[in-house]
């Protein structure tokens, strides 16, 4: 086996509409997935073991946790021989934009390609987080209940011009649910892509700035720049901005990077 390579691309929520906390913990959703055509990098080699290396800008976050989300995966999955996985990781972590999630797609889409998906691989994947299942596909999905509950979603945005923007401070999803002020405000709206993305909301945004304040200065910053669309991605800390055309998206990326030159930012184009 030559070394195969996969992108893990980055998943944004062009809308997320919490609409109750469910008995067993979990929240009752409603999100239209998003995909960006770019995010972290993962390459296999054939191994005597599983194993993983892991480099990068955020490679440093990554090196005091117990386990990987990919290990994990791995185990999961039908293969002749181990592998070892290189994972170049280029995505903020805790970030709202699904890494952990998006490296263990990459990884089943991997196995896809060389094995084939097991039976049941939906369920084994969501048991690895909720976004996993619409992480392995990679395009754009509508989730519901935990997010796990997936149906084909509009694409009307496909190709459309999005920029990334992280305050560089990690927000884990746990404190951001539980700042939630339990209020469902109603269902996510019908329609075309644009049109959900336009009419729908995140309703983490609220409780995400109360515990960081930074996503309101980046909604601010990309508020500024022309976008059709400003918003923050899943539980944060990163927001994305939708643009008409590739240009004005650039000259947003250097106007921020000029006002903020220690914020993250990715430029892409929607899957």
């Amino acid at each position: 086996m030559t070394t195969l390579t996969e992108t893990a691309y980055a998943k944004i929520n062009l809308a997320l509409h919490v609409r109750a906390r469910r008995e067993d913990g979990y929240h009752e959703l409603e999100t239209f997935f998003a995909f960006v055509d770019a995010g972290d990098e993962i390459a296999v080699t054939q191994a005597d073991s599983d194993s993983l290396t892991i480099t990068g800008e955020f490679a440093p976050l990554l090196a005091g946790e117990d386990g990987n989300l990919v290990l994990d995966a791995l185990a999961l999955l039908p293969r002749a021989q181990g592998w070892h996985v290189s994972l170049d990781k280029a995505l903020p972590v805790a970030a709202g934009l699904g890494g952990g999630s998006a490296d263990v797609g990459a990884v089943f889409r991997l196995a896809q390609r060389t094995h084939g998906l097991p039976d049941g691989w939906q369920q084994a994947a969501a048991k690895l987080g909720a976004d996993v299942p619409a992480c392995v596909e990679s395009v754009a999905m509508i989730g519901r209940g935990t997010g796990t509950d997936l149906a084909p979603a509009p694409s009307d945005l496909q190709g459309c011009p999005v920029l990334l923007v992280n305050p560089r401070v990690p927000l884990p999803t746990g404190p951001v649910f539980k700042a939630w002020d339990r209020v469902d405000r109603g269902a996510m709206p019908e329609g075309s892509a644009r049109e959900v993305a336009l009419q729908g909301r995140n309703d983490l945004e609220a409780p995400a700035i109360s515990i960081c304040p930074p996503v309101a200065d980046v909604l601010a910053a990309l508020g500024r720049t022309g976008a059709f669309l400003s918003r923050m991605s899943g539980s944060g800390a990163t927001c994305f901005a939708l643009f008409d055309d590739v240009a004005a998206r650039d000259a947003a990326r250097e106007a921020i990077a000029a006002e903020q030159p220690g914020w993250w930012q990715l430029a892409g184009l929607l899957r």
